[in-house]
């Protein structure tokens, strides 16, 4: 269009001098009106040149920039992207890096060598290899710092339209980051290796005494009776852990569905109370409850309501049992949440424990765990019914002075 535009002006020009000269010699009145009109015929036509020219389609005008940057559609679009994503030359040299490169690897200097910022010899090696074959690679690549991250890492040549393989001139590195796929695994593979490790124990304990009733003992009532006592305590105890990991399981499955039922808790937290209280009883511990007159309602499902304050005062009872008193709280202002503590004064949790209660199988003392009959679960499913129910669950301990568990709804 440019080109038509300035082949344009030499008509104009010519058409100018002959209108000019037509009238100042006087020749025919014809040759005048000619001249006047190719004039007008090429101002017409430049102006159309001019038209075309500012309307004209702006892949056009790029195109004459695009060999000059050949990159900038491509950087534009990959500006946009979460992931990190490095355009190299083929020596290797950092041509450009997207923002998410920078938050998630550090900085990145434009012009020098890949080496100067990964040091890994895998990464180099398959640079080098996309770099001589033309072809995709992958690997996974672990960083440390600043913190742990799992990437999947790609790279593969970018190549022009038409362009032949083997001859780009720019590669693409992006970063897949895979480190919650890996901790899920991770977690997975702890939850199956812990519960077959809570069974194998109890299992092991049963097939000893079973052998030794129908062998040493197969005559001794005394014993058969003892040994008969520790076997319904383990079988016990492996009903509670598959109840628990049901309950887990389950829970899971509906996590994204929010309850739609209102609960009052005053007679929650009255009946668990008064189911707790033989239990309570037995370890010496006086379950006291402070509770609002009137009702106090939130939105949940009540089962798992009770089964929450139902763990959170056992929990109590039995860790707190040198404090001998559990102090239960429900209030309710105006404005605020509701909120339902449990308050023992036993010997308290060390700091470092205290994020991780909520794990599966998590014991800040294993053994005392065991010889109450603790399955690690506990605190694992209050915190999964909660999720649920949009609500917090707050620990604050003090070692000595005893430990608060909070639910804000």
């Amino acid at each position: 269009m440019a080109s038509k535009f300035r082949r344009g002006w030499p008509i104009f020009v010519v058409a100018t001098l002959l209108a000019i000269i037509a009238w100042l010699s006087q020749v025919d009145g014809l040759m005048v009106a000619a001249g006047w009109l190719l004039l007008v015929l090429s101002i017409f036509a430049i102006r159309i040149g001019s038209a075309a020219v500012a309307n004209a389609p702006a892949k056009e005008v790029v195109a004459e920039e695009a060999d000059e940057q050949p990159l900038d559609e491509v950087v534009t679009a990959y500006r946009a992207l979460d992931i990190p994503i490095l355009i190299l030359s083929s020596d290797a040299t950092v041509l450009y890096h997207n923002p998410a490169a920078e938050r998630a690897l550090g900085e990145f200097e434009v012009g020098s060598h890949l080496s100067a910022r990964l040091r890994s010899p895998g990464i180099l090696d398959m640079v080098r290899d996309t770099v001589a074959t033309g072809e995709p690679n992958q690997m996974e690549h672990s960083e440390r710092l600043p913190s742990e991250r799992v990437y999947i890492l790609r790279i593969a040549p970018l190549l022009e339209e038409g362009a032949p393989v083997g001859s780009s001139r720019f590669y693409v590195l992006s970063f897949r980051d895979i480190s919650e796929l890996r901790r899920l695994d991770r977690m997975r593979s702890d939850f199956v290796a812990n519960a077959s490790h809570e069974l194998r124990t109890p299992l092991a304990s049963l097939r000893g005494f079973i052998e030794t009733i129908q062998g040493p003992a197969k005559g001794d009532a005394k014993a058969q009776e003892k040994f008969l006592g520790i076997m319904l305590d383990q079988a016990t105890r492996m009903s509670r852990l598959v109840d628990d990991l049901l309950s887990l399981s389950r829970l899971e499955l509906k996590s994204h569905i929010a309850p739609d039922q209102r609960v009052d808790l005053v007679p929650v937290v009255a009946h668990v109370r008064d189911a707790l209280l033989p239990l309570a009883n037995d370890l010496g511990v006086d379950i006291r409850l402070h509770l609002p007159e009137g009702k106090v309602d939130v939105i949940g499902d009540r089962d798992e309501l009770v089964q929450v304050v139902e763990n959170l005062i056992e929990n109590a009872c039995k860790y707190g049992q040198e404090g001998e008193v559990v102090d239960v709280h429900l209030t309710k202002q105006e404005g605020q949440p509701v909120e339902f503590s449990v308050v023992d004064r036993g010997p308290g949790i060390p700091a470092e424990h205290v994020p991780r209660l909520t794990e599966r199988f998590y014991r800040v003392s294993v053994a005392d765990s065991r010889s109450k009959k603790g399955t690690g679960l506990g605190l694992a499913i209050v915190k999964h019914i909660l999720t649920r129910h949009r609500a917090r669950l707050i620990v604050k301990s003090e070692i000595g002075k005893g430990t608060t568990f909070t639910v804000r709804f």
